[in-house]
């Protein structure tokens, strides 16, 4: 009998109040207002760690959500990813708690340079023992343009092939400027480093001039795991040249084999496998010991569910509460003097009550199960063997009731059917458990890789080809 795909399990979060389930931190023993309490972490950290998970996928922003209602009031109001703090930070106090746990973390390639960030995921692979992997982003939000002093957001085509660059510098540091033996400790001869095996990148690009060595030697990993959140024809692009896993969705499953067999192709196109990535989708998941238990915890967070909160995370510019439910949007729009191409989105012929209650029930697509172990576990076999799924970001909708209530009823469940790793089970690096024992490195395919031992230092990468694609926002 073939051997079982087991499900790559992270809880999906965010240093903040309100990451993606907004107007539910309110509720009864819920911890989100516990974000910059270094105990938060470790207690979640632990949670996880004994509870079955792979990891926790970290988001980030660094940027006001200020384009609904023109400002950032209603996001300040709701708590919306502000207050926000840094989230590579709290990943030591975590790791300092576990074994196994892995951590992805968002990082920005827009904004800032990549020698500093190079030295800091090198330190956080260091730390955590090669269980660090660096969810690539380009940034979106108009004001965090403003705050790295922009007049306005890098056009989105532009941001991937500065990324491309980023990486490149990346890759050069982490893969080429030290040897693996380079630290040779020697106390008889007083050498700690082996000069003749650390040199210099001297990077010269369109963008970036990075002469390094790099000031970290080799970590577990070298090069972190590289997660992508994507769906853009450029962002498609990209994740077929540097990602190994794709944070990717789909309102059906066949929107979301579509998006997959999309990134297949662009790794097919960069010379690697159709296998050389693997899918991740945010999935909610409310589990009960019975199916009215499950139903009436779905019916909680959907009452307290906050509109504001949403329209204001979905960066709406044109404020439709204010307008009555009977009239349609394209009515709103004209009372509003707001052209009706500014929003694509935004059905014209609906009234403006349907377009909100869609917005407002928007995130409920393939990746939703409501019902006791055996249901989501039924699932859940669906989503790895129908969808080709590899793993979820579980939607937090309680801290830290939805963790637990997994761990401690559908944990089992999965463990059971061979879909989890049994418990007390350490796979190594994060790289290793999604790849298998002894995949520690990237893949000899990886463009990352062409740096091994200093090779292909002064010998350029071509440039990303993105075509004329100019859409999406991730």
């Amino acid at each position: 009998m073939p051997e079982r795909k087991q499900l790559f399990l992270n809880l999906f979060e965010m240093a903040c109040v309100s990451h993606i389930t907004h107007g539910l931190w309110p509720l009864p023993g819920n911890n989100r207002e516990r974000f910059a309490d270094l105990d938060y972490w470790t207690e979640l950290a632990q949670i996880l760690e004994h509870g079955g998970f792979d990891g926790v996928f970290l988001a980030d922003v660094i940027g006001a959500y200020d384009v609904f209602r023109g400002g950032p009031e209603t996001a300040l109001r709701e708590g919306l990813q502000s207050p926000n703090i840094d989230p590579l930070l709290v990943i030591p106090a975590m790791a300092a708690v576990t074994k196994r746990l892995g951590f992805g973390v968002t990082f920005s390639t827009t904004y800032e340079p990549p020698f500093a960030f190079a030295r800091r995921m090198s330190t956080l692979d260091h730390l955590t023992k090669g269980r660090v992997g660096w969810n690539v982003v380009t940034s979106y939000l108009p004001n965090a343009a403003h705050n790295f002093g922009l007049d306005g957001e890098v056009p989105h085509d532009l941001r991937y092939q500065y990324a491309d660059e980023y990486v490149d510098v990346l890759y050069k540091l982490w893969e080429g400027s030290w040897d693996d033996d380079a630290v040779v400790a020697d106390r008889e001869r007083r050498i700690f480093t082996d000069p003749s095996k650390v040199r210099y990148i001297d990077h010269v690009g369109d963008r970036f001039k990075v002469a390094g060595p790099h000031i970290v030697h080799p970590s577990p990993q070298r090069t972190p795991v590289m997660f992508q959140a994507t769906g853009s024809p450029a962002g498609i692009e990209f994740a077929g040249r540097h990602a190994e896993v794709v944070f990717t969705g789909g309102r059906t499953s066949e929107e979301f084999r579509r998006n997959a067999d999309g990134m297949r192709d662009a790794a097919e196109r960069h010379g690697r496998g159709r296998d050389a990535v693997k899918f991740i989708a945010m999935a909610g998941v409310i589990v009960g010991r019975t199916e009215e238990e499950a139903a009436d915890k779905w019916r909680l967070y959907q009452q307290h569910s906050s509109l504001d909160g949403i329209l204001a995370h979905s960066s709406l510019p044109v404020d439709l509460t204010a307008f009555p439910r009977d009239i349609t949007v394209r009515e709103a729009l004209l009372r509003a003097e707001f052209p009706a191409e500014r929003v694509p989105f935004l059905p014209l012929d609906k009234t403006v009550g349907q377009a909100l209650d869609f917005i407002g029930g928007n995130r409920d697509d393939r990746f939703l199960v409501v019902g006791t172990a055996k249901t989501v576990a039924d699932e859940i076999e669906r989503w790895l063997d129908e969808d080709g799924l590899d793993g979820i970001n579980l939607r937090q909708y309680h801290s830290f009731d939805t963790a637990r209530d997994f761990a401690e009823l559908v944990v089992p469940e999965l463990r059971k059917r061979g879909r989890l790793p049994e418990e007390g089970s350490h796979p190594g690096t994060l790289r290793e458990r999604l790849f298998g024992a002894g995949n520690s490195r990237l893949p000899d395919g990886h463009i990352g890789a062409r740096y091994r031992g200093g090779a292909n230092l002064d010998n350029p990468v071509a440039p990303l080809q993105l075509g004329t694609a100019n859409v999406g926002s991730f």
